[in-house]
């Protein structure tokens, strides 16, 4: 046999051997796993090398999800330590692959909850994953904080969104601070001095490190029935220099600065991080009408949205830097309820070293969380809706008595002769007997 011939016969004997012996590596392999657990739903997220090949079944008595995901190899020491506080998963565990090269994996349940898969590319710090996300039915536990008092005696509820949070860090300082971290600390502050005015109620979007869907923060916000809706962050710039704290309400025509353009373009982001946006379809025969009642509605949720942002700058630009002393415009999701006035925060930019700093402090984050707070307090004391404590409360009626005089009838009601004078539009102080006064709210 020619020489040739004897090699190509030993190359291919060769390469026969090694296909038998030692099979063709899985095309993809689990590296990691995740958990994050929110009060109503858990995120379980599977961290691959490449994009997912998957199936899945549930199973009964008790209660699981089966995935087995094709060609995909996976270590047992993915699943080792892993630790979460997850009310509805139970553990995450390996099983009997139907066929060769398949990948089982069971997540055990405590109790029966829907379950929402899918696959998202390649994002940020992130690779190819695929999610699970697990739903408790029943009403929420942000609904379940609102005290359900009488229509002529509840509270003013505002909703405190903590942006950002579990996959999605948002932006990242140059000494490695998460925004979703400084976002959610901040929040919890501005929440927790909001619950100490009579009549005001706060509740927490976010209340941990998990993501919430960009278009689910509002939909909580009204199973609260909020009157607000205010969301939190921290912004960033591609270079260190621009700092300062901004307001931003929704515009429907493009953003008006670049900073804008590129705060729409991260919300994007954040999509692909933390989640998939749901597609809304309105199926109502009467949508003319429809439309117009929400153009209604959204007028003047912007309108009152436009006037809390305006009183929070006021007094935030007491205690730090602005970036813009008016509020701004752009289109996002957390903004686009059109039934409840939201605007968003930036406290300032995480990009800049000397912010991001301060925005890690705890004193300045409390300064920031104060001026949050009275600047929505302020707005509703003045504004309080109808049926609530606060208008309850509202403005007392004074009929000037013979020798009674401005400042006497100020001291009495413990307000400032300008407080009277301004609400009465008085020129001097000079009043006349049987005059009816507004006296404000101290």
């Amino acid at each position: 046999m020619p020489r040739t011939n004897n090699i190509l016969l030993k190359y291919i004997v060769f390469l026969l051997f090694f296909t038998v012996v030692f099979p063709a590596a899985a095309a993809n392999t689990l590296n990691s796993v995740r958990i994050w657990a929110a009060p109503d739903s858990t995120r379980v997220v599977f961290d691959l090398a490449t994009k997912p090949q998957y199936d899945s079944f549930t199973l009964k008595n008790p209660e699981r999800l089966v995935i087995d995901l094709s060609d995909t190899r996976g270590a047992k020491s993915v699943l080792e330590k892993l630790s979460h506080n997850s009310k509805v998963v139970k553990r995450i565990r390996f099983s009997s692959p139907p066929a060769k090269g398949t990948l089982r994996l069971v997540v055990d349940l405590n109790q029966p909850a829907k379950a929402n898969m899918f696959s998202l590319p390649p994002t940020g710090p992130y690779g190819d994953r695929l999610v699970v996300d697990f739903e408790l039915g029943g009403t929420s536990s942000i609904a379940r904080e609102v005290d359900n008092r009488a229509a002529d005696d509840r509270d003013v509820v505002i909703a405190v969104d903590a942006g950002h949070g579990g996959d999605d860090p948002g932006s990242i300082g140059p000494s490695g601070t998460y925004e979703k971290m400084v976002a959610l600390q901040i929040a919890n502050r501005v929440a927790a001095k909001l619950n100490t005015v009579p009549g005001i109620k706060a509740v927490r979007i976010r209340a941990g490190d998990y993501f919430v869907e960009l278009n689910r923060r509002s939909e909580l916000a009204r199973e609260a029935k909020a009157d607000l809706l205010v969301s939190i962050h921290a912004d960033a710039f591609t270079s260190p220099q621009p700092r300062g704290s901004s307001v931003w309400v929704l515009s429907n025509r493009r953003a008006n600065s670049e900073m804008g353009r590129l705060l729409e373009q991260s919300e994007k982001v954040s999509d692909l991080l933390g989640g998939v946006g749901e597609i809304v379809q309105n199926t109502d025969n009467e949508q003319y009408l429809m439309r117009t009642l929400i153009d209604m509605s959204m007028d003047n949720s912007r309108s009152t949205g436009y006037r809390v942002a305006s009183n929070i700058l006021n007094d935030l630009g007491k205690v730090t830097r602005l970036h813009k002393k008016n509020p701004e415009y752009a289109s996002l999701a957390v903004l686009k309820a059109p039934d409840i006035p939201s605007l968003l925060v930036e406290t300032g930019f995480i990009s800049n070293p000397a912010e991001e700093k301060l925005l890690k402090s705890p004193t300045h984050q409390e300064q920031l969380a104060t001026a949050i707070a009275q600047g929505i307090r302020q707005y509703f004391e003045s504004y309080p809706p109808e049926g609530t404590l606060l208008a309850k409360r509202g403005n007392i009626k004074h009929k000037v008595a013979s020798g009674e005089s401005l400042s006497i009838i100020a001291q009495r009601y413990q307000v400032s002769v300008a407080a009277i004078k301004k609400a009465n539009n008085l020129k001097s102080d000079v009043v006349r007997i049987g005059q009816q006064l507004i006296i404000p709210r101290a």
